[in-house]
């Protein structure tokens, strides 16, 4: 156990021991899918490869994640809890990808994965008041409702994104770095560590699964990968100081939390079963637009660093603090505002 290196020294080293497993793994992962047929297919409307692609790379990410939190993370009963949620979820991506479960179980086996972090002490039970009055709100018996919410909704929301070679692995290590940023200011050193390990083991991944992708990550990486950022933001930073815990963590995972949004949104409107796939994301938009595979993740990573920009400035007081901010909302209202033209201009021509 290396838990008892300074800080910095423990993050970086905590990044590079991910890193390099999953990197040195992500190969004979890739050679376990093919044998086992996780292969994902082109065909479907929603798919964008055109040649079949081995899944599990998820597999590569969570070995680094574990070994290196194993070797620099102290035991503790809320990380515990989180560690066995996540293997859950880990566990039935796995036979996901494999054998394609039914949503009704997936969502089961991820209600069950959020309630054991909950029992474990990862929970939401008190937040920051953002008005006058009692400087705390205790949740009470919120908590376990407002707690399995958070994770189940963070859980899926990687997973609707993940639909771009490298998009979500990339979105990923955005978000890890972001919070790990705030979690160190904040002395949150644990919570850095762990999010240091995730980073690395998406970063070790990520030449394997950048455009043409010779691996996907897979619903074992994807699900499990949301499931741990939920958790990473709800044991530190939801804690603690009003304007982490109302605003970080949703704007770190901005770009995935909203176009799940979005997705549920839209379906509703068309009385479609919410939890359905189909070809309405954003990266499918951008797709549409005629922005090619790697065009279009290049732009969202730009949105989710913005977003993470936005999230650190709120953390920060100051003039030069209130002016990156303000510089942040403002590129990304433009971007959302030509998006959205160009979009209506080509339904015009295509009318």
């Amino acid at each position: 156990m290396y838990d008892n290196l300074p800080l910095p020294l423990r993050i970086t080293a905590a990044m590079l021991a991910a890193f390099l497993c999953a990197a040195f793994v992500t190969p004979s992962v890739a050679a376990l899918a093919m044998r086992v047929n996780a292969v994902d297919l082109p065909g479907e409307a929603r798919r964008v490869n055109r040649r079949a692609v081995p899944r599990l790379g998820g597999v590569a990410i969570l070995m680094g994640f574990f070994a290196s939190a194993l070797v620099f993370l102290p035991p503790r009963a809320a990380l515990g809890g989180v560690m066995r949620g996540a293997l859950l979820i880990a566990l039935m991506g796995f036979l996901d990808d494999c054998f394609s479960l039914r949503p009704p179980l997936k969502l089961a086996v991820q209600i069950v994965s959020a309630v054991l972090a909950w029992r474990s002490g990862a929970r939401i039970e008190v937040v920051t008041a953002l008005w006058g009055g009692a400087r705390y709100v205790t949740l009470g018996p919120l908590s376990l409702p407002l707690t399995v919410g958070w994770l189940v909704i963070c859980t899926n929301a990687m997973n609707l994104i993940d639909g771009l070679d490298g998009l979500a692995a990339g979105v990923a290590v955005i978000a890890s770095l972001t919070m790990l940023l705030v979690a160190a200011a904040v002395s949150e050193g644990e919570i850095a560590v762990l999010l240091a390990a995730l980073a690395g083991g998406c970063l070790g991944f990520l030449p394997y699964n950048r455009n043409p992708a010779k691996i996907f990550m897979g619903d074992v990486g994807a699900q499990t990968l949301g499931f741990l950022l939920g958790a990473a933001a709800m044991l530190g930073l939801f804690k603690t100081h009003a304007i982490l815990t109302f605003l970080v963590p949703p704007l770190a995972l901005g770009l995935p939390l909203g176009d799940t949004a979005f997705a549920f949104l839209r379906r509703a409107l068309r009385r479609q079963n919410p939890l359905r796939p189909d070809r309405g994301h954003i990266h499918h938009m951008l797709l549409d637009l005629g922005l090619g595979q790697r065009k279009a993740v290049t732009l969202l990573y730009g949105v989710s660093a913005l977003s993470g920009l936005l999230a650190v400035a709120l953390t920060r007081t100051g003039d030069a603090a209130r002016a990156l901010a303000a510089l942040t909302l403002s590129c990304a209202g433009a971007a959302a505002c030509a998006l959205i033209r160009k979009r209506m201009a080509l339904r015009r021509r295509a009318s």
